[in-house]
């Protein structure tokens, strides 16, 4: 999650879905409408995919989803890299929204673009 967080606060500067154009980047989007319907529907989608399609092996440690396109690279190796990013990804995502909530400035503005 913390990857696609850290991702979407860098392409949302540039990209905006149709019905979106108004809607300010950054943290702005979720107070402002159309934006803060975006959030609710997001919100449900993830909560409905989390439910329902994503679930969890209980013979599996938490977290280990194997390798859902048998791609054959999951291993120890692999999963310790896997987890590092995830890391890296929260500290990045928390980077740019203290940013923004100190700054104003979505991930973009911060590098005066």
């Amino acid at each position: 999650v913390a990857m696609m967080a850290a991702l979407g606060a860098v392409i949302q500067h540039y990209v905006k879905f149709p019905g979106f154009e108004k809607v300010p980047s950054g943290l702005a989007a979720v107070t402002s409408a159309p934006g803060s319907y975006g959030m609710v529907a997001l919100f449900l989608v993830a909560g409905a995919l989390e439910l329902g399609v994503w679930t969890e092996d209980p013979s599996k440690e938490p977290g280990n989803f194997g390798d859902p396109l048998g791609l054959g690279q999951y291993d120890g190796e692999m999963r310790a890299r896997e987890l590092n990013n995830g890391r890296f990804a929260m500290f990045a995502a928390l980077g740019i929204i203290s940013a923004e909530l100190l700054t104003g400035k979505d991930a973009i503005e911060q590098f005066g673009l």
